[in-house]
């Protein structure tokens, strides 16, 4: 009876962790300094990263989709989602 309720238990916690971490995701906003298609990153000066505990700065980006990119233009103010993809500093939402 007993390893049954920790079995749930230990069940309930996965899929609650789960769900926090498909709502975790926290946009940041930003202004778009560079855009370099070729290479495929972007510069940006953005508030504090706090998914990423970093402070406010100006810093280079990977963006890995295209379509992504196309959303990016030198100047504008957008709200973003970076993430380490691995191990690299990685743009995966923009709005």
């Amino acid at each position: 009876m007993k390893s049954a309720m920790i079995k749930i238990g230990v069940a309930a916690l996965f899929s609650l962790s789960a769900a926090f971490g498909a709502f975790a995701e926290e946009f940041t906003k930003g202004v778009v300094n560079k855009v370099d298609a070729k290479a495929k990153k972007v510069t940006i000066k953005h508030e504090d990263l706090k998914n990423l505990d970093m402070p406010a700065m100006t810093m280079v980006f990977r963006v890995e989709d295209p379509a992504l990119l196309e959303k990016l233009k030198e100047g504008s103010n957008i709200e973003f989602v970076a993430e380490r993809v691995n191990g690299k500093l990685t743009v995966t939402e923009v709005k």
